[in-house]
C-alpha cells in the first residue's frame, strides 16, 4: 500500500511534466500566423493595458518564463522571447497576465505573495520536524511540522486560481488584440492547459502528503 502511494506521488508530477514538455515542444515548432515574437506579444499586451513601466527581458533556460513583481519585469526564456511560435505567444501572454493581476491588485495574487515567507519556512522545516517526531514517537514535534506544512500547502492551493486566472487573461488578450487567428485559439489553449497541469499536480501531491502526516499524527494520539 505504501509502495503504491509513493509511486503515485512520483508519477503525478512526472506525468504533468511530460505532458507540458510534449505539448510545448509540439507548438513551439508551429509559427503563429501573424509572426509576432513572444517579446512583441508581451509588449503589445502591456501597452494596451497601460503598463508602460513593465519591462520585457530575455532569460536563459527552457520554460524559465516568469513575471517578477518586485522589479516589474516579464522575463521570457530566449526561445519564447525571440521565437514566433504559438507556444511562445501563449506563454508570453500568460506571464503578462500576472503583470496585469499585479497592476489590478488581484486579491489571490496578493494573498499568495503574503504566503511566500510561510511557504518557504514550511517547505524547509516541516519535513524535518515531522520525521524527527516520527522517529522519536513525539507527537509534540509532528504537530508543529504539520502546521508548517499546511501553510506551504495553502500556498500551493492559492497558486491554482492565480495561474488559471492569468491563463484566462492571456487568452482574452491575444484574442481581443488579434495576436492570433481564430483557428489558433485551440492550440494556444492546449499550451496553457498543459502548463496548468503542473500546478494542479504539485497541489495534489502536497495535499496527499499533508493528509498522510495528519493520519500518522492522529494514529499516534489514539495509540497513546
Amino acid at each position: 500500500m505504501f509502495l503504491l502511494y509513493f509511486l503515485l506521488l512520483l508519477a503525478i508530477p512526472l506525468w504533468a511534466q511530460f505532458r507540458v514538455k510534449k505539448v510545448y515542444s509540439k507548438y513551439s515548432q508551429i509559427r503563429s500566423a501573424y509572426g509576432m515574437s513572444g517579446a512583441e506579444v508581451a509588449r503589445k499586451i502591456l501597452n494596451d493595458n497601460g503598463l508602460f513601466d513593465v519591462e520585457v527581458e530575455p532569460v536563459r533556460g527552457k520554460l524559465s518564463d516568469h513575471y517578477d513583481p518586485r522589479t516589474k519585469v516579464v522575463r521570457l526564456s530566449e526561445d519564447n522571447y525571440y521565437g514566433h511560435s504559438i507556444a511562445g505567444t501563449a506563454v508570453a501572454a500568460h506571464e503578462v497576465g500576472h503583470a496585469i493581476q499585479h497592476a489590478n491588485h488581484y486579491a489571490p495574487l496578493k494573498f499568495r505573495h503574503a504566503l511566500v515567507p510561510v511557504a518557504s519556512i514550511g517547505s524547509n522545516l516541516s519535513y524535518f520536524l515531522i520525521i524527527i517526531g516520527i522517529l522519536m514517537n513525539a507527537a509534540n514535534l509532528i504537530l508543529p511540522g504539520i502546521l508548517l506544512m499546511a501553510g506551504a500547502v495553502l500556498f500551493q492551493l492559492v497558486t491554482l486560481p492565480v495561474e488559471f486566472n492569468a491563463s484566462n487573461r492571456a487568452m482574452d488578450q491575444i484574442v481581443h488584440l488579434g495576436v492570433i487567428r481564430n483557428d489558433e485559439e485551440r492550440q494556444a489553449k492546449k499550451v496553457l492547459n498543459a502548463a496548468a497541469l503542473t500546478y494542479v499536480a504539485s497541489a495534489l501531491v502536497a495535499v496527499l502528503e499533508l493528509a498522510r502526516f495528519v493520519l500518522i499524527f492522529l494514529g499516534m494520539n489514539q495509540s497513546d
